[in-house]
């Protein structure tokens, strides 16, 4: 039995879970987020709506698979419309910078070029100054997958470290040609 999987979830307050068939609604404050789980698992919402929990009633491969994962993804949605989720990246380099204009993210990040990236709906993006973003919402998943997008424009490469990396991110700087 999945250590993690038997755990049951709690709810947070001012959030409101619902278990409709095979789709699981979680709305609170900050958004609404649904989530269609597989039929190998089963979700249940207690009588108070407290506590979320997953079970499986067989012990194939594929169902032990989902059992730990389904817990993990509505726990990530519980927090997620309560709390929210941020990712920050910083723009290092001498002339690079980032804008927001409309619905668009401009980065100047030393090709001939302005890269412009389309801000995806449910994300708030925003540039405190010109070198850093912050990439906020209540999907796990879309937050992440849109700084790790924006960052793979131009990854820090390993010899000045310049690029677009995470806030607090460690580059390992190899040394030039003249170390030798």
């Amino acid at each position: 039995m999945s250590r993690l999987g038997k755990k049951p979830v709690a709810v947070l307050d001012g959030v409101k879970v619902n278990v409709d068939n095979y789709l699981i609604t979680v709305e609170g404050p900050k958004g609404k987020l649904e989530f269609q789980h597989r039929p190998e698992v089963n979700v249940a919402v207690d009588d108070d709506g407290k506590s979320v929990t997953v079970s499986r009633d067989t012990e194939e491969r594929t169902a032990r698979e989902l059992h730990g994962l389904t817990r993990a993804v509505i726990s990530n949605m519980i927090f997620g419309v309560k709390e929210g989720y941020e990712k920050r990246l910083e723009v290092v380099g001498v002339g690079y910078l980032c804008a927001i204009q409309g619905k668009e993210l401009q980065l100047r990040v030393g090709f001939a070029n302005e890269l412009k990236k389309q801000i995806p709906d449910g994300l708030d993006v925003s540039c405190p100054d010109q070198t850093h973003v912050v990439v906020r919402g209540c999907d796990k998943q879309k937050v992440g997958q849109f700084a790790a997008e924006v960052r793979s424009l131009r990854k820090p490469e390993p010899y000045k470290g310049k690029g677009i990396r995470y806030q607090g991110e460690q580059i390992k700087l190899k040394a030039g040609k003249s170390a030798t």
